[in-house]
């Protein structure tokens, strides 16, 4: 199964990137690979991560405090919200 992801983050990029992963580990998820993708001109990006546990994808925005929300989700509506987000963000990878 695949998963999507909402975040919400008082962090810049970079540490919001290392919070997902390391909460992402805490929810039992063993990460394989993962990428980061952001725009430096808005708060907000996306993250990527391959896991023993399927795909995930999580777009990220500035926040207050710092929060997650996953969900399991068909291989379609994960490309789709991958596409999706790459194509708002014309993200440059990080």
């Amino acid at each position: 199964m695949a998963y999507i992801g909402f975040v919400k983050s008082p962090y810049g990029p970079g540490r919001t990137y290392e919070e997902v992963l390391k909460e992402l580990k805490r929810r039992g998820f063993e990460v394989t690979f993962s990428k980061h993708h952001w725009a430096g001109d808005l708060p907000f990006g996306l993250i990527i991560a391959e896991t023993d546990r399927g795909p995930i994808a999580v777009r990220w925005s500035l926040g207050r405090e710092f929060s997650i929300k996953l969900e399991e989700v068909n291989g379609g509506t994960y490309d789709e919200f991958v596409e999706d987000t790459v194509e708002y963000t014309n993200a440059d990878s990080g």
